[in-house]
C-alpha cells in the first residue's frame, strides 16, 4: 500500500511519480515471483487454443471435459483482461502525473486514490500469479488429525475444523465434511473436508503442517495450561487426466455401517467405505453419501490426491536437501502457534506473521497467514 506522508502539494507530486514507478515495479516483481514469470502473450496463446477447442462441434460429446474447457477459458480470459486493464490504467496515471500542477488539488487527490487502488489490484494479481502451480486451481481435500494431547487435542482438531469451514465460507467456496471420527469424550480424532472453489488447493496448501495450541484446558479440573497439537494435510483433487498410478491389487476395500452425518439411510446400511493402500499404508474413509458406490468414488479421489501430494512432498524435500534447508516434518516443527493463555497471539513460524486477534483467526480470518506464505514462495512446486 502506498502511503502519502505530506499534504504539501509539491511533496505530493514528488511522491506520486515515484509511487507510480513503485506500482509498476510491483507489477513486474509480481510477474517474476512465480517460476517462468507472467507471460501475457503465452496466456493469449492459451486462450486462442481454448477458443478453437470450444468452437469444435464435438466438444460437448464429453460434457465433463467441455465444462472444464469453458471454465478454464473464462478464467484465463478474465486474467488477461485484468492485466491489460491495469496496464492501461498505469499508463493513464503516468500521463496525468506528468501534467499535474502543484495547485490542482482535485487531480492530485484523484491520483492518490487511483495509485492506492491500483496497488491493491496488483497485490491481488500477485497472489494469482503465485497460484500458478500445476494443481493450484484444483479443488482440495483438507484433513485435520488430532495429535499429542489427548482430549484437548481432539477438541483442538474440532476447533480447526470449524476454522476451516468458516474460512471456506468467507472465500465463497463450497465445503463438505466427507468423513469425521468423533473423540471419546469431546472433539474429533480426524475429519476430511472437501473444498470446492477458485484455487482451493492453491490457497489451502498453505495450511499443511502441525498446528499448536496453548490454553487453559477446559477438560482439566485444576484448569491448568495445556499444549495441544493437530496435523493438517492438504491434497488436490486428482481427475483421470492426471497420472497417479494405483494398482487395484494394492488397494483393500472394506465397507461398514456409517456412524457419521447423513441421517437414518446412511446409518442403517453398510454404505461407508475404507480404502487401504497397501504399499504406503495410507488409509482413506468416506461415509457422507448414502450410496456405497459414491463413497468409494470419493474415497478414491482422496486416495489419489494423497498419493499425488506424497509425490510432491518427496520432490520438495529432495530439493530442500540439495539446498541444505531440509527439516523433518516432526511435531516439534509446527508451522503455527495459537496462544490463548497467558496472552493472546497467533504466530506463523514460517513467515513471522502474527496477530493478537485470536478470535478472528479461529473464526476463519486466516488469509493474512495464507497470503504471506504464498508471497514468501514456500508453497511453490517449481
Amino acid at each position: 500500500m502506498v502511503v502519502f506522508r505530506s499534504e504539501n502539494t509539491e511533496d505530493i507530486i514528488c511522491q506520486i511519480k515515484p509511487s507510480l514507478k513503485q506500482v509498476w515495479r510491483s507489477c513486474e516483481r509480481a510477474s517474476m515471483r512465480f517460476a517462468g514469470g507472467f507471460d501475457l502473450p503465452g496466456l493469449e496463446e492459451q486462450i486462442s487454443t481454448l477458443e478453437t477447442e470450444a468452437s469444435n462441434a464435438d466438444l460437448w460429446s464429453d460434457t465433463t471435459h467441455a465444462h472444464a474447457v469453458m471454465q478454464r477459458l473464462a478464467r484465463l480470459s478474465d486474467e488477461a483482461g485484468s492485466w491489460k486493464a491495469m496496464e492501461e490504467q498505469l499508463q493513464s496515471m503516468s500521463e496525468l502525473a506528468s501534467l499535474a500542477e502543484p495547485d490542482d488539488m482535485q487531480l492530485l487527490d484523484e491520483l492518490k486514490t487511483e495509485v492506492d487502488a491500483l496497488t491493491r489490484l496488483i497485490d491481488a494479481r500477485e497472489i494469482a500469479i503465485l497460484l500458478g502451480g500445476p494443481y493450484d486451481d484444483q479443488p482440495a481435500f483438507l484433513q485435520v488429525q488430532a495429535g499429542a494431547g489427548g482430549v484437548d487435542s481432539q477438541d483442538w482438531a474440532q476447533m480447526l475444523e470449524r476454522m476451516y469451514l468458516r474460512w471456506a465460507e468467507q472465500q465463497g467456496w463450497k465445503a463438505s465434511i466427507i468423513d469425521e471420527m468423533d473423540g471419546e469424550e469431546a472433539g474429533i480424532k480426524n475429519a476430511t473436508i472437501e473444498l470446492r472453489g477458485p484455487f482451493a488447493y492453491g490457497y489451502a496448501k498453505a495450511e499443511a503442517g502441525v498446528h499448536r495450541l496453548v490454553r487453559l484446558s477446559p477438560f482439566d479440573q485444576a484448569h491448568r495450561r495445556h499444549t495441544s497439537f493437530a496435523r493438517v494435510e492438504v491434497m488436490p483433487e486428482v481427475d483421470d487426466t492426471i497420472e497417479v498410478q494405483i494398482d487395484p491389487d494394492d488397494v483393500r476395500v472394506d465397507v461398514y455401517r456409517s456412524g457419521g452425518h447423513g441421517g437414518q439411510g446412511v446409518n442403517t446400511t453398510d454404505s461407508a467405505v475404507r480404502l487401504t493402500h497397501l504399499p504406503t499404508g495410507i488409509v482413506v474413509t468416506c461415509q457422507n453419501e448414502r450410496s456405497q458406490i459414491q463413497n468409494k468414488e470419493t474415497a478414491m479421489k482422496v486416495l489419489r490426491g494423497r498419493l499425488l501430494e506424497r509425490q510432491l512432498q518427496e520432490q520438495r524435500e529432495a530439493r530442500l536437501k540439495l539446498r541444505g534447508e531440509y527439516r523433518e516434518a516432526a511435531w516439534g516443527n509446527q508451522i503455527r502457534s495459537y496462544v490463548l493463555h497467558p496472552y493472546t497471539m497467533v504466530k506463523d513460524h514460517r513467515t513471522e506473521v502474527e496477530t493478537s486477534n485470536t478470535q478472528a483467526v479461529l473464526d476463519g480470518e486466516i488469509n493474512l497467514f495464507v497470503e504471506a506464505f504464498l508471497r514468501q514462495g514456500i508453497g511453490q512446486d517449481e
